[in-house]
């Protein structure tokens, strides 16, 4: 069971699923989790971190867990909650990591508070909708172009995927993770999906989605229309990591963001996927997060 480390009340009456882990006192990395996920972290990824005098922290999005939903929210809404948490925790700065969906996420922390962010790393983060240049569902898995056709069709057919799709990863075992992820993971991934991350993997299906849908409606609606901000904008120092393999986000759309961020170093690699990314090579990730001096 996924038992936040606490619950933190904000001003305008929300509240937020907070994880930490790691030394008290080591730098935080602010780990913004895909969708639909909660922000339970990964004991593996916590060890490398603390290793590296790092504090794991994480949070569910608005709608996820026990976080209090915001209805037509949008990708820089979590800026603020992000802020937050740091205050809580009382952080100046921190680095970013940003998995699959959290990975708009995290760009919106490097463009709209580059003081409170050092360095940014996204892993098979999406690009925006529409993007120019980018045939944004070619070679997406048959789940995600249904999924996001749904969300560009308007609420009430996002709506209907919602009710088959999540009553599927709310209830999925760790044994059935793959089979449920269908056509989004090819044999790259489907190795991955096995012990303690198919086990996390279903731990964090089954909190993110314990009271609800609404997280994941909210993030997907929130793709699907303007970020508001641009990506142009960020002068904070981004690593982004992109798999070949990858058919939940696209290989092409790590290769756009690295060519639309400035200074963004690419890190493209045929031979991953959308979870080996995350199982492999996040030492290797943070690395490159501690190497930039600011």
């Amino acid at each position: 069971m996924v038992v936040p480390t606490m619950e933190l009340r904000l001003p305008d009456g929300r509240s937020l699923d907070v994880f930490l882990d790691g030394p008290e006192t080591g730098t935080p990395l602010m780990f913004h989790m895909g969708t639909p996920f909660a922000g339970s972290p990964f004991a593996p990824e916590v060890e490398a971190f603390a290793q590296r005098g790092l504090q794991y922290v994480s949070f569910s999005r608005p709608g996820y867990g026990s976080s209090t939903r915001r209805p037509g929210r949008s990708v820089t809404d979590v800026v603020e909650d992000t802020i937050a948490v740091l205050d809580a925790i009382g952080a100046d700065r921190c680095h970013v990591i940003g998995w699959s969906g959290g990975g708009p996420h995290a760009l919106a922390c490097a463009a709209l508070t580059p003081q409170r962010v050092i360095s940014v790393a996204t892993l098979g983060g999406v690009a925006p909708y529409p993007a120019e240049g980018l045939d944004w569902m070619a070679d997406m898995g048959a789940e995600n172009v249904e999924e996001f056709n749904a969300a560009l069709a308007g609420p009430d057919e996002l709506i209907a995927f919602m009710e088959r799709s999540a009553p599927v990863l709310g209830a999925v075992t760790p044994e059935g993770v793959a089979a449920a992820f269908g056509d989004l993971i090819d044999v790259v991934d489907r190795r991955s999906l096995t012990g303690a991350f198919s086990a996390w993997t279903a731990d964090n299906f089954h909190e993110a989605l314990r009271l609800g849908y609404w997280g994941w409606f909210d993030d997907d609606m929130a793709f699907t229309r303007p970020w508001g901000f641009r990506l142009d904008e960020i002068r904070v120092p981004v690593f982004v990591w992109q798999g070949g393999h990858d058919r939940m986000v696209p290989f092409a759309h790590g290769k756009w963001l690295a060519a639309q961020i400035p200074g963004a170093r690419a890190r493209l690699f045929a031979e991953h996927g959308h979870l080996t990314l995350a199982v492999d090579s996040i030492p290797r990730i943070v690395d490159e997060l501690l190497s930039v001096d600011r």
